[in-house]
Protein backbone atom coordinates (compact mmCIF):
# COMPACT_ATOMS: atom_id res chain seq x y z
CA UNK A 1 0.00 0.00 0.00
CA UNK A 2 2.79 2.28 1.17
CA UNK A 3 4.29 1.93 -2.53
CA UNK A 4 1.65 2.41 -4.15
CA UNK A 5 0.46 6.09 -1.98
CA UNK A 6 3.65 7.50 -2.37
CA UNK A 7 3.30 8.46 -5.98
CA UNK A 8 -0.05 9.30 -5.54
CA UNK A 9 0.87 11.54 -2.99
CA UNK A 10 3.81 13.36 -5.15
CA UNK A 11 1.32 13.93 -8.28
CA UNK A 12 -1.40 15.72 -5.45
CA UNK A 13 1.45 17.66 -4.63
CA UNK A 14 2.64 18.53 -8.14
CA UNK A 15 -1.18 20.10 -8.38
CA UNK A 16 -0.82 22.47 -5.68
CA UNK A 17 -0.70 25.96 -5.87
CA UNK A 18 3.13 26.91 -5.28
CA UNK A 19 2.20 28.32 -2.07
CA UNK A 20 -0.88 27.39 -0.39
CA UNK A 21 -0.66 29.42 2.74
CA UNK A 22 -3.84 31.65 4.10
CA UNK A 23 -2.77 35.07 4.67
CA UNK A 24 -4.92 36.42 7.27
CA UNK A 25 -6.24 40.21 7.10
CA UNK A 26 -7.45 42.44 10.00
CA UNK A 27 -9.57 45.46 8.36
CA UNK A 28 -13.13 47.21 8.80
CA UNK A 29 -16.19 45.92 7.71
CA UNK A 30 -17.23 48.13 4.96
CA UNK A 31 -13.89 47.31 2.86
CA UNK A 32 -14.85 43.91 2.37
CA UNK A 33 -18.97 44.39 1.87
CA UNK A 34 -20.50 43.33 -1.18
CA UNK A 35 -20.01 47.20 -2.29
CA UNK A 36 -16.46 47.91 -1.00
CA UNK A 37 -13.11 46.55 -2.13
CA UNK A 38 -12.52 43.71 -0.77
CA UNK A 39 -13.84 41.17 -2.98
CA UNK A 40 -12.23 42.63 -5.85
CA UNK A 41 -8.35 42.54 -4.26
CA UNK A 42 -8.71 39.07 -2.92
CA UNK A 43 -9.69 37.73 -6.24
CA UNK A 44 -6.42 39.63 -7.89
CA UNK A 45 -4.09 38.83 -4.74
CA UNK A 46 -5.19 35.07 -5.21
CA UNK A 47 -4.66 34.54 -8.83
CA UNK A 48 -1.29 35.87 -8.23
CA UNK A 49 0.19 34.62 -4.85
CA UNK A 50 -0.97 30.60 -5.02
CA UNK A 51 -2.57 31.83 -1.43
CA UNK A 52 -5.91 32.59 0.07
CA UNK A 53 -7.09 35.66 1.97
CA UNK A 54 -8.82 35.20 5.55
CA UNK A 55 -10.76 38.30 5.92
CA UNK A 56 -11.12 39.24 9.64
CA UNK A 57 -13.41 42.79 9.92
CA UNK A 58 -14.24 44.84 12.68
CA UNK A 59 -16.81 47.75 13.02
CA UNK A 60 -14.17 50.27 12.35
CA UNK A 61 -10.13 51.53 12.67
CA UNK A 62 -10.12 52.37 16.39
CA UNK A 63 -11.97 49.15 16.93
CA UNK A 64 -8.98 47.27 15.02
CA UNK A 65 -6.66 48.76 17.27
CA UNK A 66 -8.09 47.88 20.28
CA UNK A 67 -8.38 43.95 19.35
CA UNK A 68 -4.75 43.95 18.12
CA UNK A 69 -4.01 45.59 21.85
CA UNK A 70 -6.13 42.78 23.21
CA UNK A 71 -4.85 40.04 20.90
CA UNK A 72 -1.09 40.78 21.80
CA UNK A 73 1.32 38.56 20.59
CA UNK A 74 -1.84 35.89 20.14
CA UNK A 75 -2.98 37.74 17.21
CA UNK A 76 -3.98 35.79 13.97
CA UNK A 77 -3.09 38.95 11.97
CA UNK A 78 -0.39 39.11 9.33
CA UNK A 79 -1.24 42.16 8.07
CA UNK A 80 -3.60 44.93 9.22
CA UNK A 81 -5.16 47.21 6.82
CA UNK A 82 -7.25 50.21 7.27
CA UNK A 83 -5.81 51.98 10.20
CA UNK A 84 -5.20 56.11 9.52
CA UNK A 85 -2.09 57.93 10.52
CA UNK A 86 -3.66 58.82 13.79
CA UNK A 87 -3.58 55.70 14.87
CA UNK A 88 -0.54 54.72 13.13
CA UNK A 89 1.96 55.87 16.21
CA UNK A 90 0.57 54.20 19.01
CA UNK A 91 0.50 51.01 16.77
CA UNK A 92 4.40 51.25 16.45
CA UNK A 93 4.80 52.48 19.63
CA UNK A 94 2.90 49.36 21.59
CA UNK A 95 4.94 47.34 19.09
CA UNK A 96 2.16 45.41 17.10
CA UNK A 97 3.72 46.23 13.94
CA UNK A 98 7.23 45.68 12.14
CA UNK A 99 8.71 47.60 9.28
CA UNK A 100 8.02 46.58 5.52
CA UNK A 101 11.24 47.07 3.99
CA UNK A 102 9.60 47.89 0.79
CA UNK A 103 10.60 51.02 -1.87
CA UNK A 104 7.22 53.29 -1.89
CA UNK A 105 8.19 55.71 -4.67
CA UNK A 106 5.64 55.26 -6.74
CA UNK A 107 3.20 56.55 -4.44
CA UNK A 108 1.10 59.65 -5.35
CA UNK A 109 0.37 61.53 -2.53
CA UNK A 110 -0.04 65.58 -2.05
CA UNK A 111 3.00 64.96 0.14
CA UNK A 112 6.38 63.21 0.80
CA UNK A 113 5.46 59.40 2.08
CA UNK A 114 8.65 57.36 3.17
CA UNK A 115 7.32 55.39 6.41
CA UNK A 116 9.32 52.32 7.00
CA UNK A 117 6.40 50.21 8.88
CA UNK A 118 2.88 51.38 7.06
CA UNK A 119 2.43 51.66 3.82
CA UNK A 120 -0.96 54.04 2.46
CA UNK A 121 -3.60 52.52 -0.05
CA UNK A 122 -5.79 55.73 -0.12
CA UNK A 123 -6.78 59.25 1.28
CA UNK A 124 -9.42 61.77 1.45
CA UNK A 125 -10.74 65.04 3.18
CA UNK A 126 -12.98 65.06 5.82
CA UNK A 127 -16.30 67.68 5.24
CA UNK A 128 -19.80 68.25 6.32
CA UNK A 129 -21.95 66.81 3.62
CA UNK A 130 -25.36 68.49 3.24
CA UNK A 131 -28.88 67.96 1.36
CA UNK A 132 -28.93 71.05 -1.17
CA UNK A 133 -32.37 70.29 -0.65
CA UNK A 134 -32.85 71.00 2.75
CA UNK A 135 -30.09 73.55 3.26
CA UNK A 136 -29.87 75.97 0.56
CA UNK A 137 -27.07 78.30 2.06
CA UNK A 138 -25.05 76.35 4.24
CA UNK A 139 -22.03 76.85 6.72
CA UNK A 140 -19.42 78.68 4.16
CA UNK A 141 -17.13 78.31 7.14
CA UNK A 142 -15.62 75.83 9.87
CA UNK A 143 -15.94 79.04 11.75
CA UNK A 144 -19.56 79.49 10.99
CA UNK A 145 -20.40 76.16 11.63
CA UNK A 146 -18.70 76.22 15.27
CA UNK A 147 -19.91 79.51 16.31
CA UNK A 148 -23.36 80.03 14.28
CA UNK A 149 -27.45 79.54 14.87
CA UNK A 150 -27.99 75.69 16.19
CA UNK A 151 -29.90 74.82 13.08
CA UNK A 152 -29.51 72.96 10.76
CA UNK A 153 -28.37 70.03 12.73
CA UNK A 154 -25.43 68.16 12.26
CA UNK A 155 -25.04 64.17 12.28
CA UNK A 156 -20.93 63.74 13.93
CA UNK A 157 -19.12 60.58 15.05
CA UNK A 158 -17.60 59.42 18.57
CA UNK A 159 -13.95 60.21 18.31
CA UNK A 160 -13.17 56.94 20.57
CA UNK A 161 -14.81 54.73 18.48
CA UNK A 162 -14.47 56.47 14.60
CA UNK A 163 -12.04 57.68 12.47
CA UNK A 164 -14.03 60.26 10.75
CA UNK A 165 -14.94 61.37 14.38
CA UNK A 166 -11.26 61.17 16.12
CA UNK A 167 -10.48 63.23 12.52
CA UNK A 168 -13.20 66.07 13.43
CA UNK A 169 -11.39 65.98 16.92
CA UNK A 170 -8.12 66.73 15.55
CA UNK A 171 -9.33 69.23 12.78
CA UNK A 172 -10.87 71.41 15.18
CA UNK A 173 -7.71 70.92 17.68
CA UNK A 174 -5.83 72.01 14.63
CA UNK A 175 -7.86 75.47 13.39
CA UNK A 176 -8.44 76.67 17.17
CA UNK A 177 -5.77 74.96 19.68
CA UNK A 178 -6.27 75.87 22.95
CA UNK A 179 -9.74 77.31 22.04
CA UNK A 180 -11.21 73.96 20.55
CA UNK A 181 -13.28 73.37 23.73
CA UNK A 182 -14.96 76.52 23.49
CA UNK A 183 -15.61 75.23 19.15
CA UNK A 184 -17.16 72.64 20.12
CA UNK A 185 -19.63 74.09 22.83
CA UNK A 186 -20.79 75.61 19.65
CA UNK A 187 -20.80 72.52 17.71
CA UNK A 188 -22.91 70.93 20.32
CA UNK A 189 -25.78 73.17 19.91
CA UNK A 190 -26.15 71.99 16.04
CA UNK A 191 -25.00 68.42 17.11
CA UNK A 192 -28.14 66.36 16.83
CA UNK A 193 -26.51 62.93 17.70
CA UNK A 194 -23.27 61.11 17.97
CA UNK A 195 -22.87 57.67 16.81
CA UNK A 196 -20.16 54.83 17.19
CA UNK A 197 -19.30 54.62 14.09
CA UNK A 198 -19.67 56.43 10.09
CA UNK A 199 -22.14 53.73 8.64
CA UNK A 200 -24.71 54.93 11.08
CA UNK A 201 -24.37 58.33 11.26
CA UNK A 202 -24.63 58.06 7.14
CA UNK A 203 -27.76 56.58 7.04
CA UNK A 204 -29.48 58.50 9.37
CA UNK A 205 -28.35 61.19 6.86
CA UNK A 206 -30.03 59.64 4.01
CA UNK A 207 -33.08 58.91 6.30
CA UNK A 208 -33.67 62.53 6.78
CA UNK A 209 -32.90 62.81 10.13
CA UNK A 210 -30.67 65.93 10.22
CA UNK A 211 -29.68 67.62 6.49
CA UNK A 212 -25.62 67.74 7.57
CA UNK A 213 -23.23 65.09 8.24
CA UNK A 214 -19.84 64.39 8.90
CA UNK A 215 -18.03 62.40 5.83
CA UNK A 216 -15.48 63.46 3.27
CA UNK A 217 -14.83 65.28 0.44
CA UNK A 218 -15.35 62.33 -2.02
CA UNK A 219 -18.68 61.35 -0.89
CA UNK A 220 -20.38 63.48 -3.32
CA UNK A 221 -19.00 61.57 -5.98
CA UNK A 222 -20.66 57.94 -5.14
CA UNK A 223 -24.27 59.81 -4.75
CA UNK A 224 -23.21 61.28 -8.62
CA UNK A 225 -22.42 58.28 -9.87
CA UNK A 226 -24.34 55.00 -8.55
CA UNK A 227 -27.66 57.70 -8.10
CA UNK A 228 -27.14 60.52 -10.66
CA UNK A 229 -28.03 63.18 -8.23
CA UNK A 230 -25.57 66.13 -7.21
CA UNK A 231 -28.63 66.58 -4.03
CA UNK A 232 -25.60 65.68 -1.88
CA UNK A 233 -22.84 68.46 -1.68
CA UNK A 234 -19.40 68.75 0.59
CA UNK A 235 -18.91 72.21 1.83
CA UNK A 236 -15.23 73.38 1.51
CA UNK A 237 -14.04 75.36 4.05
CA UNK A 238 -11.66 78.62 3.88
CA UNK A 239 -9.92 77.34 7.53
CA UNK A 240 -8.37 73.63 5.42
CA UNK A 241 -9.59 70.42 5.68
CA UNK A 242 -8.18 67.29 8.31
CA UNK A 243 -6.78 64.64 5.80
CA UNK A 244 -7.44 60.76 6.44
CA UNK A 245 -4.59 58.97 5.12
CA UNK A 246 -5.47 55.03 5.53
CA UNK A 247 -2.41 52.54 5.49
CA UNK A 248 -1.60 49.04 6.02
CA UNK A 249 1.35 47.25 7.88
CA UNK A 250 2.95 44.00 9.05
CA UNK A 251 1.76 42.05 12.22
CA UNK A 252 4.78 42.08 14.34
CA UNK A 253 3.74 38.56 15.00
CA UNK A 254 2.91 37.22 11.74
CA UNK A 255 4.56 33.99 10.59
CA UNK A 256 4.09 34.44 7.13
CA UNK A 257 6.23 38.04 6.88
CA UNK A 258 6.98 37.39 2.93
CA UNK A 259 3.71 36.37 2.17
CA UNK A 260 2.43 39.68 4.13
CA UNK A 261 5.10 41.56 2.36
CA UNK A 262 4.07 40.75 -0.69
CA UNK A 263 0.45 41.65 -0.32
CA UNK A 264 1.75 45.05 0.84
CA UNK A 265 3.90 45.84 -2.25
CA UNK A 266 0.38 44.88 -4.04
CA UNK A 267 -1.04 47.82 -2.47
CA UNK A 268 0.77 50.12 -5.00
CA UNK A 269 -0.10 48.46 -7.95
CA UNK A 270 -2.82 49.53 -10.21
CA UNK A 271 -4.75 45.90 -9.51
CA UNK A 272 -5.12 47.03 -5.88
CA UNK A 273 -5.61 51.16 -6.26
CA UNK A 274 -8.37 50.66 -9.01
CA UNK A 275 -10.54 49.23 -6.70
CA UNK A 276 -10.25 52.34 -4.24
CA UNK A 277 -12.26 55.32 -5.98
CA UNK A 278 -15.71 53.31 -6.56
CA UNK A 279 -14.98 50.73 -3.51
CA UNK A 280 -13.85 53.16 -0.28
CA UNK A 281 -14.99 56.24 -2.04
CA UNK A 282 -11.71 57.68 -1.27
CA UNK A 283 -8.74 59.17 -3.92
CA UNK A 284 -5.67 56.14 -4.87
CA UNK A 285 -2.43 56.30 -3.36
CA UNK A 286 -1.17 56.15 -6.79
CA UNK A 287 -1.99 58.26 -10.86
CA UNK A 288 -4.42 56.29 -12.41
CA UNK A 289 -4.94 58.49 -14.83
CA UNK A 290 -7.95 58.27 -16.90
CA UNK A 291 -9.14 54.96 -14.84
CA UNK A 292 -9.86 58.11 -12.33
CA UNK A 293 -13.60 57.71 -12.40
CA UNK A 294 -14.89 61.87 -13.90
CA UNK A 295 -16.87 62.41 -11.05
CA UNK A 296 -13.61 62.52 -9.01
CA UNK A 297 -11.66 64.23 -11.11
CA UNK A 298 -14.10 67.30 -10.85
CA UNK A 299 -14.52 67.53 -7.54
CA UNK A 300 -13.85 70.03 -5.79
CA UNK A 301 -10.53 69.52 -3.39
CA UNK A 302 -9.48 72.07 0.28
CA UNK A 303 -6.87 74.65 -1.13
CA UNK A 304 -5.28 73.54 2.33
CA UNK A 305 -5.16 70.63 4.07
CA UNK A 306 -4.32 69.45 7.21
CA UNK A 307 -2.68 66.78 9.02
CA UNK A 308 -0.99 66.47 12.59
CA UNK A 309 2.41 64.57 13.02
CA UNK A 310 1.45 61.01 14.21
CA UNK A 311 3.49 61.08 17.33
CA UNK A 312 1.79 64.69 18.63
CA UNK A 313 -1.78 62.63 18.44
CA UNK A 314 -0.61 59.45 20.51
CA UNK A 315 0.94 62.07 22.88
CA UNK A 316 -2.52 63.70 23.21
CA UNK A 317 -5.00 61.82 21.84
CA UNK A 318 -6.45 60.58 25.57
CA UNK A 319 -6.68 64.51 26.85
CA UNK A 320 -8.28 65.95 23.73
CA UNK A 321 -10.76 63.16 23.77
CA UNK A 322 -11.44 64.69 27.94
CA UNK A 323 -11.76 67.68 26.14
CA UNK A 324 -14.18 66.75 23.89
CA UNK A 325 -15.98 64.95 26.16
CA UNK A 326 -16.25 68.09 28.82
CA UNK A 327 -17.31 70.21 25.91
CA UNK A 328 -19.56 68.38 24.57
CA UNK A 329 -21.56 67.36 28.11
CA UNK A 330 -21.72 70.71 29.09
CA UNK A 331 -25.03 72.33 29.89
Amino acid sequence: MLRLAVPILVAALGILPARAEVLTIYTYDSFIGDWGPGPAIEEAFEARCGCSIAWTAVEDAAVLLSRLRLEGTATRADVVLGLDTNLQAEAQAEGLVQAHGLDLDGLALPFDWSDPVFVPFDYGYFAIVYDSERVPAPPASLDALTSGEAEPKLIIQDPRTSTPGLGLMLWLKAVYGEDAGAAWKGLARRTLTVTPGWGEAYGLFLEGEAPMVLSYTTSPAYHRMVEGTDRYRAIIFPEGHYMQVEVAAMSAHTERAELARDFLAFIGEPGFQATIPTGNWMYPAIELGDALPEAFRTLPRPDRAILLPPEEVRRNRSAWTREWLDAMSAP
